[in-house]
């Protein structure tokens, strides 16, 4: 990875993924790893400037890495998930996500709710639920593990009541 100019960590609901980008200024070479698997490669690209489109996680959420000329043979890299700047896509994710990392039986586990969909990822993996409305509280049970944390949801506040 001699020619590396740019990595983004971003964090979906399949977990925090890993972008790497080589952009070979002479040769034009460009290189797309997610997670240190090579995604896209492109060798001997006569244009410098551009765009690299790809898929990042189990979603196959869209990613794109822009490359502008700055100045001379300086270049900018921007990274781009779902049509919107990595800023702007994390500050709306902020808000229609809740996650936590806890630890049960000793295994430590990153919990998403998509506050959407209603949808619970943990570790990586969309989990099985089963849903209960009690007024305007609504319970999402899954397991992992020996150990049923319920997702309380009582709009629009979320908590996992039990940590």
């Amino acid at each position: 990875m001699a020619d590396l100019v740019a990595v983004w960590e971003v964090a979906l609901s399949d977990g925090v993924h890993k972008i790497e980008f080589e952009h070979g200024t002479t040769s034009g070479k460009r290189v797309v790893y997610v997670d240190g698997k090579e995604a896209i490669r492109k060798e001997w690209m006569f244009k410098l400037v551009g765009k690299e489109t790809f898929t990042v996680g189990a979603a196959k959420t869209k990613a794109t890495i822009n490359i502008d000329a700055v100045s001379g043979f300086a270049y900018e890299y921007t990274l781009d998930i779902d049509g919107k700047s990595l800023k702007k896509y994390m500050e709306n994710r902020s808000k229609t996500t809740n996650t936590w990392v806890l630890s049960l039986d000793g295994m430590e586990c990153r919990v998403v709710l998509e506050k959407d969909t209603m949808d619970v990822w943990c570790n990586g993996k969309k989990m099985e639920t089963a849903e209960d409305h009690i007024g305007p509280t609504a319970w999402i049970i899954f397991l992992q593990g020996s150990f049923p944390p319920p997702v309380t949801a009582i709009w629009p506040a979320v908590r996992l009541p039990y940590f």
